[in-house]
Parts: structure tokens; C-alpha cells; sequence
């Protein structure tokens, strides 16, 4: 298989960000160890570079513009864009630039890459709810409900034993009361009573 047939089948594909296992279903005839073969020798060649062990981005002729939230996803799945990102992105609290920062089933992970900084946290499986679809330049990106990232947001500073204040947080005030109260009590129940609380009678009922 020459390059350029890979090339074309991602470009139509939409497969900007891909694995060996995304080569073997674009190409079913090909054996896994020849393909693994030929991405090594493209990755020597430059014409695709490594995000993480065994997830690839292409890179030539052309770097598409990917965003970063779409690298979230695709760098540690299942994951969707959460806490202090959505958040931002919302405008619940101020911009934040440190790190994109995901909920995950997984293990809790870091990754740093040429893009930037990576967050994960870890969650069971039955609180992985309260997230949607969102479109940034043709990208499909999972991002947290306003109310979940919300919830996700308080379990973790409890979590971490940090202190919780509305003027410490800078949480915007009328960006908190657009929120619908009933989906944020519902996503806290998954988590705990003392969630439940720091949500109902700590800061909603202070506002």
C-alpha cells in the first residue's frame, strides 16, 4: 500500500487521528504486521507522528487543525471535555489554559503532547452520564452537560479535600442561575449526599 492511498482513504474518512486497528478496517486486505511495518516507515519519514503508542496523527502533505477538545477524546477513550474546561467554556468560572481536563472510566492519566496538556479523572462507570455532542470545525466532540461538569467539578475538589467557596471558586453568578437545578441535583445523586449538599444548600441557596 503506498501512502498516498493512505492518505486518501483518512482525508475521506475523516480519520485525522488513527490507530492500526483503524487501518485494518479502511483496509481489510492488508495484514496487521505489514501495516505496522509501513506506519513505522512513515513515522521515520515524517509523514505521521506519534500522539501517544499506537495513536497517530498525519501530518503530510498537510497537518489538518485539529482541536484540542477532539484530541481529548481520541487520546483516552471513552472520555468527554469536563471541570475547569467545560466550565470555562460555559463560562461558569474564568478561562482557564493549563490543561484540557476529561472525565474518564479509566484510570486516572496525564498526557502531554505537542498540543498541550492532558487531564483525566477517574469515574465509575454509572456517573459517566450528562454529557452531548458538540461540532467544532467538522470535529464531533464530547463535552460535559453545564450541570455535569458542574457536579464532576464539586465530587473532585471533594474528593481532593479542597475547600469550596463561591467567591474562591469565582463562579459567575448568572451563569449558575441559567442552570437547570433538577438535572444538576439528579447528576449529583450519582455521586454522594455530600455532593448533593455542597450543590443544594451551599451554593444554591446562598445565590
Amino acid at each position: 500500500m503506498k501512502y498516498i492511498e493512505l492518505y486518501e482513504k483518512l482525508n475521506k474518512a475523516g480519520l485525522y487521528l488513527f490507530s492500526v486497528q483503524d487501518l485494518l478496517c479502511l483496509f481489510p486486505q492488508e495484514k496487521k504486521e505489514i501495516l505496522r511495518q509501513q506506519v513505522y516507515y512513515w513515522k521515520r519519514r515524517n509523514w505521521i507522528k506519534a500522539l501517544k503508542n499506537g495513536l497517530y496523527e498525519v501530518i503530510y502533505p498537510e497537518r489538518k487543525n485539529i482541536p484540542d477538545l477532539f484530541l481529548a477524546n481520541k487520546l483516552y477513550s471513552p472520555s468527554y471535555v469536563s471541570l475547569e474546561t467545560a466550565l470555562s467554556i460555559y463560562s461558569i468560572i474564568p478561562q482557564v489554559a493549563m490543561a484540557v481536563t476529561s472525565i474518564t472510566t479509566k484510570p486516572t492519566r496525564e498526557f502531554k503532547s505537542h498540543y498541550g496538556f492532558f487531564r483525566y479523572r477517574s469515574l465509575k462507570p454509572e456517573a459517566f452520564i450528562g454529557y452531548r455532542i458538540i461540532e467544532e470545525r467538522n470535529f464531533e466532540i464530547k463535552i460535559a452537560d453545564p450541570e455535569k461538569a458542574l457536579a464532576d467539578y464539586i465530587y473532585f475538589k471533594l474528593y481532593d479535600r479542597d475547600r469550596i467557596d463561591i467567591e474562591g471558586e469565582r463562579f459567575d453568578l448568572l451563569s449558575l442561575k441559567k442552570l437547570k437545578k433538577r438535572r444538576l441535583y439528579d447528576y449529583a445523586s450519582n455521586f454522594n449526599k455530600a455532593v448533593y449538599k455542597i450543590l443544594k444548600e451551599d451554593i444554591y441557596a446562598k445565590l
